[in-house]
């Protein structure tokens, strides 16, 4: 299916930049990039999204979006490899005369804004804290760091996806930034059965899913399981082959009722595990807006978030949060979701009416035509 590009007199011709590509076969960002340029074609705009060369979707166009493969070496480099990705993405938009460059993340892409074309406005959305992240080395931690202040002060007009992210730019760059969150769907349809693939019964378990690093606590939240007397089965969903993986499922070999299930790739598998659950834990403590989150809301989890910013600037008084083991554990002896209909039931109508994608999208599209208006770079098309 194609769509007429420069069909309204106000058409602009946009870039995004900063992902693997389109459609989402990744993550986050490309899900973002893969929804929001479909919705800008059919809003009439021109739009060009950058693909690595191997991406799966080999094609120059998806639904209307046009398609720019460029030479990507991190199969063999690494995640060096993604900064000459990124140069080379940077160096194709210098061809095509955009109005509006979309950057999704900096880690990769700020070293080369010199080289971003001097006509286009530049649009960052500013991603999470990546230099917070205990994965990192310390000389990486300050690379980042590094990054990130080129990305605040280069870039034309910056996003956040979370308040935390903004009141952060704000305070260390004294960058004002838009605030517009991530998205998900509403969950609707369970299916009961789905458990019987798990061993498990509705709300007879907790889960707690993350990619396994230091700052999602999921240490901490097994502490508190490991300390409970109840033995009621935790799920633990996300890829644990890896040396902190190796790390807590040794720690915690001896309790059966922790469940290291590796990582879940079945959108409707999640959502049924999420909306049968009785406890969700969610430990992330570092970055803006988490798509897991949401998804965990939009499948009428009962959230227990750790305690910290970002969690509850989306959150707000809707969950019940922990900053210690001893916590969790008070936690897993005292809630049940059953006695908390009301705040599940309030995420996700946040869901309906705050963080879904139809008004997610019009926000970056508001943004945009905002941004085109106010630059002196480009002037709206008459």
């Amino acid at each position: 299916m194609t769509y007429p590009l420069n069909c309204s007199k106000n058409s602009m011709k946009i870039a995004i930049l900063g992902t693997r590509g389109v459609p989402n076969y990744y993550g986050g960002f490309e899900q973002f990039a893969e929804f929001f340029s479909v919705y800008l074609v059919q809003k009439g705009h021109e739009v060009y999204c950058y693909n690595s060369h191997n991406h799966p979707f080999q094609e120059k166009s998806f639904h209307g979006v046009n398609i720019i493969h460029q030479y990507d070496p991190e199969y063999k480099l690494g995640t060096f490899g993604q900064f000459v990705y990124d140069y080379n993405c940077i160096m194709d938009s210098r061809k095509r005369d955009f109005d509006i460059i979309l950057q999704l993340g900096y880690t990769s892409n700020s070293i080369w804004y010199f080289l971003l074309p001097k006509n286009s406005i530049i649009i960052t959305n500013m991603d999470g804290l990546e230099w917070k992240r205990t994965k990192y080395s310390k000389p990486v931690q300050q690379f980042l760091k590094f990054a990130e202040r080129l990305a605040a002060n280069s870039s034309d007009f910056l996003v956040s996806d979370s308040i935390g992210i903004q009141n952060f730019l704000d305070t260390k760059y004294q960058k004002s930034s838009t605030y517009i969150a991530y998205g998900a769907y509403p969950f609707d349809n369970p299916d009961e059965s789905i458990l019987k693939n798990y061993g498990v019964t509705k709300e007879q378990y907790n889960m707690i899913m993350a990619r396994f690093e230091p700052e999602n606590n999921l240490d901490m939240v097994l502490e508190g399981v490991a300390m409970n007397e109840d033995k009621t089965p935790i799920l633990v969903i996300g890829k644990h082959e890896t040396k902190y993986g190796e790390y807590l499922k040794n720690k915690f070999k001896s309790h059966s009722n922790i469940r290291f299930l590796g990582g879940i790739y079945n959108l409707e598998h999640l959502n049924n595990l999420r909306y049968f659950s009785n406890l969700y834990f969610h430990g992330h403590s570092v970055g803006g807006t988490n798509p897991s989150l949401l998804e965990a809301m939009a499948s009428r989890a009962l959230v227990i978030a750790h305690n910290n910013d970002f969690n509850k600037g989306i959150l707000a008084n809707n969950s019940y949060y922990f900053s210690t083991a001893q916590e969790v554990k008070n936690i897993l002896h005292t809630i049940k979701k059953n006695d908390n209909l009301q705040l599940v039931q309030n995420n996700y109508d946040a869901i309906v009416n705050e963080f879904n994608w139809e008004k997610i999208n019009g926000e970056y599209l508001q943004l945009f035509e905002d941004c085109l208006a106010k630059s002196e770079k480009r002037k709206p098309k008459q």
